[in-house]
């Protein structure tokens, strides 16, 4: 073969390679192997759930889950991972706290186990179920909450279970323990327990500790368990999420705060940008796509932004880079929802569903009260053109993508605060004591 004719032929295979990587690196898969799905916005693009089901309808199993857990169940191929939190032993006199908030308390009176579970896809069988610890939890939590609240991830090699001040365990897929990493003691607001859930990227596993303590963010490597880097942060609890997300090319950590929402180098843990504007006791965890980030709360003050990322550099809460704000009908529990340019998100957790323009902030269509729908800690997620919101009594209201309508109210047994996993043409719910797979027996 001539040398030109070797040099086109290399660099034609070079630049399939290259594309096919592009691609593998970017194209959605079917699964749900962390907290919000694929893309991390709540969507499940590959999929085609069903709109209807019931107790009686569309079930293809229910398995009682022991314990409790709000976690959302996550999905790789065949398995299904979820964590729980299995009281044993004697109950203990319960302890109240007169701190401000405390009202809203349950008080942890017994020891708690906690697990991780694996149940098969197809039968819903649990395949093995793996105690990582066992203590009696130092603080309560509020009653909406669990001690399993933080999702667990996978990235197809190993499962992650977080359970903040019970540690941080790295297990293979067969339930053995890889290794486990201690973070310390949290101390939430008015103790209202713990729920953020880690992010991973790569090889690399970053998790929010915003406590009343000294707050930080940290890398791990998720083969190892050694720290790479450990930022402290100036902020006081919050429950939201870590996003990892490509910013320029690089991969950034955001992770927003009552101070200031930031983006975190996550080679080393360096603040790129910062931004300040939202309220007090931030939940949901922010959204991205296209360069931009939205970030929400709504506790005393009611604050959404988005952020354009590019270029952004320092401080720039006062800067072009925030291209809108408002200051309606903000989320504060559940997370908002991203799909197709379009932000979906519920006023505090009430059922009343907004959506607005992604990239532009405009609301083109006011907001829909779903009749249905009362205290909502779940989050919205959507599939094939529909928004599913979930309730805490078991009602699940569907609504159409775009001209928004009411096309179904399907309701469960149990009370369900744990968002919705879709993977295929399946959904995932998890309720305070089953784990539900819906699909249509047809498909």
């Amino acid at each position: 073969m001539p040398i030109r004719t070797r040099i086109v032929a290399a660099t034609i295979l070079f630049l399939c390679t290259a594309t096919l990587s592009a691609q593998q690196r970017t194209t959605p898969t079917k699964d749900w192997q962390q907290w919000r799905g694929p893309l991390a916005t709540g969507t499940a693009p590959d999929s085609n759930p069903p709109t209807e089901w019931s107790e009686t309808k569309n079930v293809r199993w229910k398995t009682p889950i022991p314990g409790l857990g709000h976690s959302t169940p996550i999905v790789f191929g065949k398995h299904i991972f979820l964590t729980t939190a299995i009281p044993t032993g004697p109950a203990l006199p319960p302890k109240f706290s007169g701190a401000p908030g405390a009202h809203d308390n349950l008080p942890i009176t017994s020891r708690h186990q906690f697990a991780a579970v694996l149940l098969d896809r197809d039968s819903g069988k649990i395949v093995w179920q793996k105690e990582l610890h066992e203590a009696l939890p130092h603080e309560g939590g509020h009653r909406s909450g669990s001690l399993a609240s933080a999702s667990p991830a996978t990235d197809g090699k190993y499962l992650f279970a977080q359970f903040g001040s019970y540690g941080l365990y790295c297990l293979d897929l067969d339930g053995n323990v890889v290794w486990k990493k201690s973070l310390g003691k949290m101390h939430t607001k008015h103790g209202h327990g713990e729920g953020t859930s880690p992010a991973v990227y790569g090889d690399t596993i970053v998790v929010n500790w915003d406590h009343e303590q000294q707050s930080f963010v940290t890398a791990l490597d998720t083969a190892t368990g050694k720290e790479r880097w450990r930022v402290k942060r100036n902020e006081v609890t919050s429950w939201t999420s870590p996003i990892v997300v490509e910013v320029d090319g690089k991969p950034q950590v955001i992770v927003p705060g009552t101070a200031r929402v930031r983006g975190y180098d996550l080679s080393d843990g360096s603040v790129v940008w910062e931004c300040g504007g939202l309220s007090a006791n931030v939940v949901a965890t922010p959204v991205y796509s296209d360069g931009i980030v939205y970030v929400a709360s709504s506790y005393d003050t009611r604050a959404m932004m988005a952020i354009r990322l590019t270029k952004a550099t320092g401080d720039i809460t006062d800067s072009d880079h925030v291209i809108w704000r408002r200051t309606d009908r903000t989320p504060y529990v559940p997370s908002p929802l991203l799909y197709k340019n379009t932000l979906y998100f519920l006023r505090h957790y009430q059922g009343i569903l907004s959506q607005v323009t992604a990239d532009t902030g405009q609301e083109p269509i006011g907001p829909l009260r779903l009749s249905q729908i009362r205290n909502v800690y779940a989050s919205p997620v959507a599939a094939a053109d529909k928004i599913y919101i979930t309730d805490l009594a078991g009602i699940t209201t569907v609504v159409s993508h775009g001209v928004p309508r009411i096309i179904a109210n399907n309701r469960l047994d149990e009370e369900i605060a744990a968002s919705f996993a879709i993977a295929g043409n399946e959904i995932f719910i998890r309720g305070n004591h089953h784990l539900y797979c819906i699909s249509e027996a047809n498909r």
